[in-house]
Parts: structure tokens; C-alpha cells; sequence
């Protein structure tokens, strides 16, 4: 082999396989694997240094075999079987090859979560990137301190779904629930979950880091209901998520009639949409279209099928008409001015609404209100000014 020679003495490749010490022979590996990865291989090299990287692997020596793992542990040139066999080898040298090696499949990582041991699950949650499929299945079965590390990689793809089996498998373990709280991003519905779990100390980075007030916080931590879910959706704008959201609401017994027309009054129509589609148990796209349809048959059929109250439809056929006259305009504080005047025209309608979702209503018109007070405030004053000059 080309490269062996350019890079090793035959006394090299002689010592490898008849060393007369451990420390001799993993000498003489670590240098071969040092060349395996450095030089550029014909297709007949590859295959002559992978039969040698298959015969390392099964030597006898344990420095032979560890100095194989952490000298190849990134590297692409090893034969997936080399790597399942280290996998499976003493813990020093199955972990930095489960910890970095690019040629696992997907069911190789999950498998080895499921048979391998908490040392072996540490390993693959500290991997580099981890699919949803692993990462997942290490919140299923991984150890504490596995579904902490998997939590803590933000290169861990984690579902929605996975970051609330970590909640429900880990509820008491302050580090497992700090380790979600400090992920980039998190799903409205674990945010929502989540803030009523933590210390006083993780709950004030969720208010600083995920789109959440104080006042939100302390809403939702003391059980403040529907409220306190609008005004989530308030804070995080236009969710990603909105569909596991919604399916959180649902499952928890929140998704109520009063929160779809509190929802749909503020114009929050996409909510209105979701969650009229989880309750019918009808796809998002075929549920807008219903809702939006033109003829007056539409929105009443997916409305019946989604089980909501009769005496109430008067009112979701009003808050649909009055969004659909409306449009934002894109100017300063538009959404804030498209609320206001939703709002507006919605309270003026014949009201079949229960008195507290007016009372809401009312009070919610008036903090808008007093946030566009507030905003117009400081130009006034410049205006002021600049005419007393």
C-alpha cells in the first residue's frame, strides 16, 4: 500500500502485528491510523486498510483497540461493522467512538441507547448532532444524566413530544428541567408546562429568553387559565408549533369554547383555525377551508363536527365575517390596531357570549389601549418640544 509506505517502515507494520509490548504495538497502531486518515486513498487502499483496521479490532490489547477508537473516533474511513464491534468493547474505548463517529445508522445509536448502559447513553447524547429518532429514543430510555446531556445539546433535534416525556420521566430532577428551560428554542406548549415546574431562578430565564412577561409567568404559575394562554400566544407571535400547542391545550382539557372565541375575537384566527381542526379531528387545510369558505355552509359544518355549542355559533360566525372585512395595513403597531378595532366591532355585535368572556374582552381592549397610549407618548413629547423652540 502506497500510503502505508509513505507513512510507516515495514518494522512498523511488523511491530503492530508481533510487538513485543501492549505499548509497542498501540504505538504502531495509532501511527497506521493516523495515515488511514490523513491521506487520500485509492478504492483499493481503502480496502486493504480497513481489513487491517478489522484486524486492530480484534486484537488482544486493549491500548491497541483504544488507540484504533480515539485516533479514528471522526473518522468517515471506518467500516461500520469496526465500529458496532468498539461500540460494544470496554467503556474507554466504546465512548469516544460513540461520541463522534460519523458512520452509525440511526437504529445502531438507538439500539445501543436501548441494550448499552448509562456510560454507553452519556456517549451518544454528547454526540455533535443527534435525529429526532435518537434523540428521542434517549428521553425514552436513557438514564438521568443521558436525557439531561440530550436535553442540554441544542444540536439534539427534540420534538415537542420528546421534551414532554423528559418533563413527565424527570419531574423532580432540577438539572433535567434546567437543561430544557436553557435549550435556544422551545415549543409553546413545553414553555407553558415547563414554567410551572422550575425554581424560582429557571423560571426567570424562561420570562428573559422565551417570549414571556413577569406578569405572564406569575399568570401561569398560580393557574391563570385562559388568559394566560392568549397572552402567550400574544408574546410568541406566530408559533411554529401552534399545532402541538393546540394538541397540548386539548389534552390538558383547556382547549374550551371560551378560549376558541377569546382567540378569534383578539384576531388570532390561526388559533381559531387549529384548534376548531383538533377538536373536529379534520387536517388543518381542509378545516381553513371550511372556515373560509365564501357560502354560509362551511364554517357551520366543521363548527357541528368539532362538538362546539349551537348557542354560541352566532357569535364565531360574526368573529369570522368581522376578520374577514379587516386587513392589517403594516404600519407602526399594526397588530396591536388590528386587535383594537377587532375587538371593537366584535363587542358591538349581538352577544350570546358568557359575561366573563365580555368582561375579558372589555379588559383586554383596555390594556391595548394603554399600551398605544403609552407608545404614542414619548412623540408627543418631542412634538412639544420641538415647538417650544
Amino acid at each position: 500500500m502506497s500510503m502505508v509506505r509513505a507513512a510507516l517502515t515495514d518494522e512498523d507494520l511488523r511491530m503492530l502485528v508481533r510487538g513485543p509490548s501492549p505499548d509497542e504495538r498501540a504505538l504502531a497502531a495509532h501511527k497506521l491510523c493516523r495515515a488511514i486518515d490523513r491521506e487520500t486513498l485509492s478504492p483499493e487502499e481503502l480496502a486493504k486498510a480497513q481489513e487491517i483496521l478489522r484486524m486492530m479490532a480484534r486484537d488482544a490489547t486493549d491500548l491497541v483497540r483504544r488507540a484504533m477508537a480515539v485516533t479514528l473516533k471522526s473518522s468517515p474511513l471506518v467500516p461500520r461493522d469496526v465500529a458496532l464491534r468498539l461500540a460494544r468493547d470496554l467503556d474507554n474505548i466504546a465512548v469516544p467512538i460513540l461520541n463522534f463517529s460519523p458512520v452509525f445508522a440511526d437504529e445502531d445509536l438507538i439500539e445501543i441507547a436501548r441494550r448499552g448502559g448509562p456510560v454507553r447513553q452519556v456517549a451518544i447524547a454528547k454526540r455533535p448532532t443527534l435525529t429526532e429518532d435518537v434523540a428521542g429514543a434517549l428521553v425514552e430510555v436513557g438514564c438521568e444524566e443521558a436525557v439531561r446531556l440530550v436535553c442540554a445539546n441544542d444540536n439534539a433535534n427534540l420534538s415537542a413530544k420528546s421534551l414532554q416525556r423528559a418533563m413527565d420521566r424527570f419531574d423532580e430532577s432540577e438539572a433535567v428541567l434546567a437543561a430544557i428551560a436553557y435549550r435556544n428554542a422551545l415549543p409553546l406548549a413545553v414553555t407553558e408546562k415547563l414554567i410551572n415546574m422550575v425554581s424560582d431562578s429557571i423560571r426567570q430565564h424562561l420570562i428573559d429568553h422565551h417570549a414571556l412577561t413577569p406578569e405572564l409567568a406569575v399568570q401561569i404559575a398560580a393557574g391563570g387559565g385562559e388568559r394566560a394562554t392568549l397572552d402567550l400566544l400574544d408574546q410568541a407571535g406566530r408559533a411554529e408549533d401552534l399545532g402541538a400547542f393546540i394538541s397540548h391545550l386539548r389534552r390538558s382539557g383547556r382547549l374550551s369554547p371560551s378560549l376558541l372565541l377569546r382567540g378569534l375575537a383578539q384576531g388570532h384566527m390561526a388559533f381559531f383555525e387549529w384548534g376548531v381542526a383538533e377538536l373536529a379531528g379534520v387536517p388543518h387545510n381542509r378545516t381553513w377551508l371550511m372556515i373560509h369558505d365564501a357560502g354560509p355552509l362551511g364554517l357551520k359544518a366543521i363548527y357541528e363536527r368539532a362538538g362546539l355549542p349551537t348557542r354560541l355559533f352566532p357569535a364565531f360566525r360574526a368573529g369570522v365575517d368581522t376578520f374577514h372585512s379587516m386587513t392589517l395595513d403594516g404600519g407602526p403597531r399594526d397588530r396591536e390596531r388590528f386587535q383594537e378595532r377587532m375587538l371593537q366591532r366584535f363587542l358591538t355585535l349581538p352577544q350570546t357570549a358568557a359575561r366573563d368572556d365580555i368582561d375579558y374582552l372589555l379588559d383586554k381592549m383596555d390594556r391595548i389601549a394603554a399600551a398605544s397610549k403609552a407608545a404614542r407618548e414619548p412623540t408627543r413629547h418631542a412634538e412639544i418640544r420641538a415647538a417650544a423652540h
